[in-house]
């Protein structure tokens, strides 16, 4: 049984907050928003933008490249989230109350890395979602297929102590993991709902943001999203191929802060009682179709 989440929004770290918020509008056809921030002890406040569209939000304020401030799970119904409320009570919080876009009774979390995860109820999220009653598609958007947040990945160092933080402090199902030659845990893919995986995590000599991820309706979408990266001069990197685990097509442009940004579409959808699958950590595993970004 999943936790019943959807990932709804990641906030990044930026040097330059607006121009990577810029590339998020102009590439992925979303609105562009600011939201105040809070004072600092100075007295200062640091703006957050925000890039969104219909399913899909990215947002960024100042910081170090490559890092989150946090990412933000919708639990889908009023009995998922009273069933993770009890279940995270005696986990320690963490205090995200510098950031003013999210629901008052948010719960937030660090990870062994130290990335702040945080869940809401859908309708929370729905209610303060800034922008929400009056969201309307960039110009470029109309000739878009719909791509909605899906997931993220993880590099970390510590992926034996995220992997089971995640499964079984917050309750992910771990879909399947990668193994190498020696037996060692390479990936990580877990999921929050019916989709492959939600959270990827993969082994890594630093603890960063990977990539997040926009899941296209069908593979006409996805290949639409790539003519439109063509049409934009945006080089993709990786791709378009196929992964092993989640047998997701996809691709992979980077954004101005290097970060990886994937466009993918059929995903696996996980019966309750899936086996876990254990793949050989080689480059087929990532890229059935042909050469990978490996992490380590």
């Amino acid at each position: 049984m999943t936790i019943q989440a959807h990932l709804r929004r990641l906030h990044l770290q930026s040097p330059q907050p607006e121009r990577l918020v810029d590339f998020y509008v102009h590439t992925y056809g979303m609105r562009k928003g600011q939201v105040p921030g809070l004072a600092d002890g100075d007295g200062a406040v640091a703006s957050a933008f925000s890039a969104m569209a219909p399913g899909r939000q990215v947002m960024a304020s100042g910081g170090t490249a490559n890092q989150l401030h946090y990412f933000l799970y919708s639990l889908e119904t009023q009995a998922a989230w009273a069933s993770f409320v009890q279940r995270t009570a005696h986990v320690p919080k963490a205090d995200v109350s510098a950031f003013a876009e999210l629901p008052d009774d948010a719960l937030a979390f660090r990870d062994p890395d130290g990335h702040c995860v945080v869940f809401a109820s859908a309708d929370a999220v729905d209610a303060n979602e800034m922008g929400n009653d009056e969201l309307k598609p960039a110009s470029n958007a109309q000739t878009l297929p719909p791509a909605v947040t899906q997931h993220l990945g993880i590099r970390t160092p510590n992926i034996d102590a995220m992997a089971a933080f995640y499964n079984e402090v917050l309750g992910f199902v771990v879909s399947d993991r990668v193994h190498d030659d020696q037996g060692l845990l390479r990936a990580c893919f877990l999921r929050t709902s019916e989709l492959h995986h939600a959270l990827a995590l993969f082994g890594a000599p630093v603890s960063c943001f990977d990539h997040q991820s926009f899941e296209a309706p069908d593979w006409e979408g996805l290949k639409h999203w790539a003519d439109h990266m063509g049409d934009l001069r945006q080089e993709i990197v990786w791709g378009v191929g196929r992964h092993g685990p989640g047998n997701d097509v996809f691709f992979m442009v980077r954004d101005p802060d290097g970060n990886l940004a994937e466009i993918s579409s059929e995903i696996e959808v996980c019966t309750p009682d899936r086996p876990m699958g254990i793949w050989k950590h080689e480059e087929r595993t990532l890229n059935l179709w042909g050469k990978a970004i490996m992490r380590s």
